[in-house]
């Protein structure tokens, strides 16, 4: 029999019979490279192997919309701003998303510690209170061993960045061994400080 020949199946549908023909070469291998695409798509941008996911960069958009809102506000960095700031979740992905980008590389992204201190634990070599996070990030430390932030980030961007950096005190995490001196915790932030909106911020 020629491989060629159409072959006509048994049953019929309402007069309506179909051949018994393989599906084309170019269609299997369609389906194919589909299933292997969907793997690769699923490990790089879902489980984030590459180091980045669709929940990453949709976190950074919304961060960046949310940065715009304080665009002209002028943020103290005191005590009472980071105590209430660090309490707001939208204002604290503000704050991690320039932790990540300016902060990592030394502290880690969980902020364990590398090549810089340990920021999870409660032991500190330069700061004695909350307020001296700020004052840290703007004019370094260790002669240059904590780089200056003050020249390259926006003042707002430095007090939410400290503020973040609070939030982190206390999870404990292995990494870096504590270094300096143990501090008393910080204080409680101000009544009603979580309540604060981005948007009725931004006015």
């Amino acid at each position: 029999m020629n491989k060629h020949e159409d072959i006509l199946l048994d049953h019929n549908y309402d007069g309506i019979q179909e051949y018994d023909n393989p599906t084309p070469g170019w269609w299997n291998w369609l389906f194919a490279a589909s299933i292997v695409f969907a793997f690769l798509y699923y490990f790089f941008f879902h489980i984030g192997y590459a180091g980045w996911t669709l929940d990453e960069e949709y976190g950074d958009a919304m961060a960046a919309n949310t940065r715009k809102l304080y665009g002209d506000l002028e943020l103290k960095p005191d005590q009472e701003t980071l105590l209430k700031y660090m309490k707001e979740p939208k204002w604290m992905a503000v704050g991690q998303v320039v932790f990540k980008a300016n902060c990592a590389q030394c502290h880690q992204a969980d902020g364990s510690g590398g090549t810089g201190v340990n920021l999870t634990d409660d032991y500190y070599k330069n700061v004695k209170e909350i307020a001296d996070i700020p004052r840290v990030v703007k004019n370094g430390a260790a002669n240059g061993a904590m780089p200056a932030w003050g020249p390259r980030l926006h003042p707002n961007d430095i007090v939410m960045v400290s503020a973040y950096v609070a939030t982190l005190r206390g999870q404990n995490l292995q990494g870096r061994p504590h270094e300096g001196d143990l501090i008393p915790p910080w204080p409680s932030a101000p009544a009603g400080a979580a309540e604060t909106e981005p948007a009725t911020t931004g006015g």
